[in-house]
C-alpha cells in the first residue's frame, strides 16, 4: 500500500512538474511571439514616427510654448483611441491606454521643448525658426534630442494601441513641456506635472524615460544603476563697487577685479574644500559688466551653475560660495548680492528596477549593444518623477556609424532618424516585459 501511494505521489509530482514546464514553455513562446509582434509593428509604424520627428524638428518650440507640438501629440493619440488629457503643466499631454487584460500601470515620459540655439546642421529638415527669448531674437532648435524622444513615444503608442486587446495592464504616456526649464517668472516641467497629479488616476508603479546621446551609435543603448544625472543649481551674483574713470582707478572700487578673483576662488571649492571622490561642478557661464573701455563700472554680473549628487556637498558649495564672496568684496571695500536657486534634484535610477530593465534591454529586438554608463554631471528633471515612484532613465544612441555629431545643446547636434526605430523597439520591449512580469497568472 505504501509503495502504491509513493508511486502515485511521484506520478502526481511528475505531472505537476510537466504542467509547470509546459506553462514555462508557453510563457516563453508567448514572449517570443510578443517580440516578433513588436518587430513587425515597429516596422509598420516606424516611417510615420520618423516623419513626425522630422516635422517636430523643423518646427521647434521653446519651453512652455509647445503649442503646435502638443496639438500634434494630442491628435495622434486621439486617432489611436487613447484617452487624453491636455493642458497639463501648461502644454503637457497625458494619454492612458488600458489593456484588454488585467495588470499593473506603467508610465513612459518624453519631453517636447527645444532650446534657444540657431541650428547649423545640413539636415534637410533643419530648423529655421526664430523667436524672441529674454528680450532677444534667437534661433530655436531641438539641440537636445527632444524631437526624437517625442517621436519614439508616439511610435510606441502606435505599436501598443494595436496590441491593446492582449496588453496586460495600462500604459500612461506623459508628454512633458519645459524640461529645459520654464522661462523666468513661470513654472513648468516635471515638477509642475507632479504637483498637478500626473502620477495619479491611474497611479503608475514605475516610470521609464530615454534620452538621446550623440556619443553612442545607433543600435546602442546605455544605462546607469543608481545615481545617473546630477542635481542642477543656478546662481547669479552682483558684484558692486564704485564707478570711476579708467585713468584714476584709485578713486573707485573695481568690481571687474573683484569678480575676476571670485571666479578663480570659486574653483577652490571643488579643488580644496570638497573630497576629490565627491562629484561636483562649479561653473561661471556669464561674466558681464561695463559700458565703455575707459570707465570702471559700478557693477559686474556673474551667473553660473552648480552640479552635485550629495545633499551635504550641495550645502557645502552654497555656504562656501557666500564665504568667498564676503571675503573678496570685503577686502576691496565692495559688496555683493547672491541669488542661489536650487533646481532639479539628481536622477537616481531605482537599483532593483534598473537591474531588471537592463536585462530586458539586452534582449530587445533591434538593440545591438547595451552599455553600463557612468553618472553624468548633466541634469534632467525626470528626477521629479523618479523621486515619487521607481524610475528607469536610459540613453539612446543617435549617431550613424561612421558619422559625427555635435554634442547636446550645440548648433551642430544631429540625431540620425534610424534611432527612432531602435528607441521604439527598446521602449516597447521594456513596457511589455514589465507588464508581463507583474500581470496576474
Amino acid at each position: 500500500m505504501q509503495r502504491r501511494l509513493t508511486r502515485a505521489l511521484l506520478i502526481l509530482g511528475l505531472v505537476s512538474i510537466t504542467n509547470t514546464s509546459r506553462d514555462a514553455v508557453a510563457q516563453q513562446e508567448n514572449t517570443a511571439v510578443r517580440q516578433e509582434d513588436v518587430a513587425v509593428l515597429v516596422a509598420k509604424h516606424r516611417t510615420e514616427a520618423i516623419r513626425m520627428r522630422e516635422h517636430i524638428h523643423r518646427n521647434p518650440e521653446l519651453s512652455n510654448r509647445e503649442f503646435k507640438t502638443a496639438a500634434l501629440v494630442a491628435e495622434h493619440l486621439t486617432v489611436l483611441g487613447i484617452e487624453i488629457r491636455t493642458g497639463v503643466a501648461h502644454t503637457g499631454v497625458v494619454g492612458v491606454l488600458k489593456g484588454g487584460r488585467p495588470g499593473p500601470v506603467v508610465a513612459i515620459r518624453a519631453d517636447m521643448d527645444a532650446l534657444p540655439v540657431t541650428e547649423e546642421t545640413e539636415l534637410p529638415f533643419r530648423s529655421t525658426v526664430r523667436t524672441t527669448y529674454l528680450g532677444q531674437e534667437v534661433g530655436v532648435m531641438h539641440a537636445c534630442g527632444h524631437d526624437v524622444h517625442t517621436a519614439v513615444q508616439l511610435g510606441v503608442a502606435s505599436v501598443l494601441a494595436e496590441m491593446k486587446d492582449d496588453l496586460p495592464g495600462t500604459v500612461k504616456f506623459i508628454f512633458q513641456p519645459a524640461e529645459e526649464g520654464a522661462p523666468p517668472g513661470e513654472e513648468g516641467g516635471a515638477d509642475l506635472m507632479v504637483r498637478e497629479k500626473v502620477l495619479e488616476d491611474p497611479a503608475p508603479e514605475a516610470i521609464f524615460g530615454l534620452h538621446a546621446l550623440p556619443s553612442l551609435e545607433v543600435g546602442t543603448v546605455g544605462y546607469t544603476i543608481g545615481p545617473a544625472f546630477a542635481a542642477v543649481d543656478h546662481f547669479t551674483i552682483k558684484v558692486r563697487g564704485k564707478q570711476a574713470h579708467g585713468a584714476r582707478p584709485e578713486e573707485g572700487i573695481d568690481p571687474v577685479v573683484m569678480a575676476s578673483e571670485i571666479v578663480f576662488a570659486l574653483q577652490t571649492i571643488r579643488s580644496r574644500t570638497l573630497s576629490p571622490l565627491e562629484p561636483s561642478v562649479v561653473t561661471v557661464g556669464i561674466f558681464r559688466g561695463g559700458e565703455r573701455f575707459n570707465i570702471i563700472p559700478r557693477e559686474v554680473h556673474l551667473e553660473g551653475t552648480v552640479r552635485t549628487y550629495n545633499p551635504v556637498v550641495r550645502d557645502t558649495v552654497e555656504r562656501r560660495m557666500k564665504t568667498i564672496l564676503e571675503g573678496i568684496t570685503g577686502a576691496y571695500g565692495g559688496s555683493f548680492v547672491l541669488d542661489y536657486n536650487r533646481g532639479t534634484p539628481s536622477v537616481i535610477n531605482d537599483p532593483d528596477l534598473s537591474r531588471e530593465m537592463a536585462g530586458y534591454l539586452a534582449s530587445a529586438p533591434g538593440v545591438e549593444q547595451v552599455l553600463e554608463l557612468p553618472p553624468t554631471m548633466g541634469g534632467e528633471d525626470f528626477a521629479y518623477f523618479a523621486n515619487e515612484i521607481p524610475g528607469f532613465f536610459y540613453r539612446l544612441g543617435t549617431t550613424r556609424p561612421g558619422q559625427s555629431s555635435g554634442g547636446l545643446h550645440t548648433p551642430t547636434m544631429t540625431a540620425d532618424s534610424e534611432s527612432v526605430g531602435v528607441g521604439m523597439r527598446a521602449m516597447t520591449h521594456l513596457v511589455l516585459e514589465f507588464l508581463n512580469a507583474r500581470a496576474p497568472r
